[in-house]
Formats: structure tokens, sequence, C-alpha cells
């Protein structure tokens, strides 16, 4: 590395880091309110969430301090990857202390960062234990986790940033999924990211709403409306949704599940146009609740075929059980783990899918399934007729080569790391049932176990709860941003 590089790497690794330490100091400002929630119900909780807000909060300002000389605020598009990457692993840390510091939870490192890392990462995945009787601050604390990434809280930084002249767009590509990436709500960035909040924000104020009249009490409705719409899955009890028994709430959680699995910006288009047509004339979205219906129908006609309830009963779990898991939203009823094999498998297959582009649900995406169901419609037509000119098209748009390969390479990524979680796990000493629900909960973000871990994550031996912590983010980063950072090109000027 001659001189030239060494400086110019200097220059780019104090941006990143002065971008890194402004954000550490946002997110140290949400410590705030699980303290007024911990004051509330008089729960004895704030020290660990003051704590964590004092020393976030320091290291951010001397960060921000120390890199303020740098002389190249703007990042470019290598940067974006990189502050993406490192305010995953940052919030994760800043997350799970809360969980460490107070002795009263009795958790160690480990289930700390696995419950940060799932919280953050809206998995849902939980090691705790008799959730019912934890204090209010800290299921709140949980619900809160969820909600802030759920859309992602770099979004909402990136609606101030313009005030800090730091190049924000390069994060938002990093880090939104999909089309996400390239496209633009309203002309300025800035304006984008307080759309995309305040319509997520709406949202979850019309869930909390709703979870009230169907019989839920306030609390309980603000914290699982902030885990329904962000698809997290943390409840504010053992049994989830199904503690409740209450045919009401699963059906409120399965249709707000459904809405929080589209695509924002469809939304955006369709209150703008004052009409419905954005949305339900939408390729991808039609795909989705094509494929949705049919795992809602085939999972409660073997519910129904092996007794487990009867129809009216294996209609209403049906229905939220196989919404919550294909959206990744992770909520539970009515025991599902030990429904039917046959059952568990679809739905656990189902949260590979996950829901549309630009929402906040897991997995690789309906528009993906739906580009590689058609290539593959298109390859058996070339096979038949080998001298017909076939393309590849959704809503009548030709889908260009570029976007084909990086779909495939997704895809081989997804099934080529989810294979290696699953021989970690069985290596670590978890049987096979195990490992495959235990990855798929967490590569696809949607925290609903099997086997062992069916009851809860805390079964999972240390070893392979740091695995499940690094697939919670490859999943929630869509694989390519971690591997393009420890790649030798990312490093090379």
């Amino acid at each position: 590395m001659n001189i030239q590089t060494f400086f110019r790497t200097h220059t780019r690794v104090s941006t990143v880091l002065h971008l890194c330490s402004f954000l550490i100091i946002i997110y140290s400002l949400t410590m705030l309110v699980p303290m007024v929630v911990a004051w509330l119900f008089r729960d004895g909780y704030i020290t660990p969430f003051f704590n964590t807000f004092v020393v976030s909060m320091l290291i951010g300002v001397m960060g921000w301090k120390l890199t303020n000389n740098s002389e190249d605020k703007y990042l470019q598009k290598r940067d974006g990857f990189m502050v993406a990457c490192l305010f995953w692993l940052i919030f994760s840390i800043m997350s799970a202390m809360p969980f460490y510091l107070d002795q009263r939870l009795d958790l160690s490192f480990t289930d700390a960062m696995f419950e940060g890392v799932s919280g953050i990462t809206t998995t849902g995945a939980s090691v705790l234990s008799n959730i019912d009787t934890l204090p209010k601050s800290i299921l709140f604390y949980r619900a809160q986790l969820n909600f802030l990434g759920g859309l992602g809280i770099i979004v909402l930084a990136v609606a101030i940033m313009p005030f800090l002249g730091i190049g924000g767009a390069r994060i938002y590509q990093s880090e939104m999924p999909g089309p996400m990436k390239e496209e633009k709500l309203t002309p300025r960035l800035a304006d984008t990211a307080r759309s995309m909040w305040g319509l997520y924000s709406l949202l979850a104020l019309v869930t909390t709403v709703a979870y009230y009249l169907a019989g839920m009490n306030w609390f309980d409705a603000i914290c699982h409306s902030l885990s329904t719409v962000s698809l997290g899955g943390f409840s504010t009890h053992g049994a989830s949704i199904g503690y409740y028994h209450s045919s009401a709430i699963e059906l409120v959680g399965g249709v707000f599940s459904i809405l929080a699995a589209v695509n924002f910006s469809l939304y955006y288009i369709a209150i703008i146009q004052r009409s419905l047509k954005p949305i339900y004339r939408n390729a991808e979205f039609q795909f989705m609740m094509l494929i949705m219906a049919i795992v809602v129908v085939v999972s409660w006609l073997e519910l129904v075929r092996t007794h487990t309830f009867g129809a009216g009963d294996a209609f209403i779990h049906g229905f939220f059980q196989a919404v919550s898991v294909m959206t990744d939203n992770g909520l539970g009823t009515a025991d599902f783990p030990n429904w039917p094999d046959a059952v568990v498998l679809l739905m656990l297959g189902a949260s590979f899918f996950g829901g549309c582009f630009g929402s906040t649900c897991g997995g690789i995406k309906a528009m993906r399934f739906l580009l590689l169901y058609k290539q593959g419609r298109s390859e058996i037509n070339q096979l038949v007729r080998p001298n017909a000119i076939i393309t590849t098209k959704v809503a009548g748009e030709k889908v260009n080569d570029r976007v084909m390969r990086s779909i495939w390479g997704l895809f081989f990524l997804w099934i080529f790391f989810t294979c290696f979680f699953i021989w970690g796990l069985v290596a670590i000493g978890h049987d096979f049932k195990t490992a495959y629900g235990t990855v798929a909960a967490c590569i696809n973000n949607m925290g609903l176990g099997w086997g062992e871990t069916a009851a809860g994550f805390e079964p999972l031996k240390d070893p392979a709860k740091w695995l499940m912590c690094l697939a919670m983010i490859f999943g929630r980063l869509e694989i390519f941003p971690v591997l393009i950072v420890f790649s030798k090109s990312f490093w090379r000027y």
C-alpha cells in the first residue's frame, strides 16, 4: 500500500467512524423511552437503561469529536456497505446492554447479545424465560427494539443527515432491501425517510387501536402493535398471541402482518393517487397474496384432516400462523411447534419466501421468487422452441440480465448459508430438526423455532447462539453487504 492509498483509506475510515458516532448518539436517545416506562410503572428498572444511555452517549460524542476533522464528509457507495454492517454490529451490542447490565435478569453476555441481536434485527427469537413476569419496561423495550429495527433506524437518521453535510443516500441504498435501493418516494432522500417513518408510525397507531378493540389492554396493544408492524415477533407473554385465546386478536394480527409485508412505497403512491389500484395491481403484491392463500388453505385443510382443530378454529389458527410465519412476523398461537410436522414444515419453508420489497419482512422476498418462477418458465419454453426469442418480463417490463444474475446470486448464497448454519448447529451437538427450525427462524428473521427451540432459544449451546446471531445479521442485511465488506476488492482503492 503506497502513501497516497494509505491516507485515502485513513480518510474514508475516519468518515465512516464519524458517521457511526452520530448514529450512536441518535440511538442512545431511544433509551429514554423505556426509562419513562420504568418510571411510570415504578418497576425499578431505570438504571440499566440510564447506564446504557450515558455510556452510549459518551462514546458517540467522543467519536464524533475525534473524527470531526475529516476533510471528506461524503460517502462513496462502498462506505455505505461498511456503515450498514457496523451499524448492526454496534447497535446489537448497544441493544444487549440493558439486558446484561441488570443482574436481576440473570443473563450471560451471550444470552444478552442474542436477545439484543434478535430484537434489533426483528427476528423475535428469545432466550428469556417467564416472559409474563418481566418488568413492563423490559417488555416495552423488547417491542421498541423490533419497531426501530423494522424499517431501519438508519432511515430515520437519514431524515436529518442533510443538516450535517453527510451523504445519507449511500447508507440508505446499502440498508434498504431490493428496489428501494434505487427509488425515492419524494425528490429528496430526507423527505423519503420522513414519509416512510410517517407511514410506518401511522400503521403502528392503527394496529394499536385494532388490538385494543379486539380485547387487549392498552399496554399489550402498544407492544404487540410495535412487534406486528415491524414483523418482529416479540410478545409480552410466553404463549405469544396464543395467551389470549381470542379469534379476534388472531385475525387482527394476521391482517396487519399482511399490511406490514406490503411495499411501503405502494402506500405512499396510493395516498397520492387516492386509489388502492397501485397496491392490488402490483405484480409482486398479487404473487405474494397468491402464495399466501395457498399456504393458508393447505394449512387449514391439513389441520382439519389431522383432527388438530375443528374447521372454524383450524381456519383462524391456520390463517394467523401461516401469515405470521410467511411474513416472518413470528408471533405464535395454539402451541404451533407441536402441530403436525407437515404443517410446520410447510410454514417454515414459507418463511424463506417473505413478503414484498420495501416492507419490514425478512426472507428472500416475493419479487425474487416471482422472477425466478418467470425465468424458469421462460427456460422451459426456450427448450421447447430453441429458435424463439424469449425474455423475462414483470408487469410488461423486461428484466435485464444484471438483475437476474444478482437474484440467482443471492438465492444461491441464501441456500448455501442456510445449509452451512444447519451443519454448524448439528456439529455443535443439536439434532437436525432443531437445527433446521432454528436456522429458518434466524436467517429469515422469523423467530419461531422447532424441536429443542420450540418453546424458546435458551436451550441452544453458547456457540450455537453466536452462530445464530451471525445468521440473523446475515438475513437482515441480505448477505451481500457483509460479504462485500470482507472481500478483497472492497479494500482495493
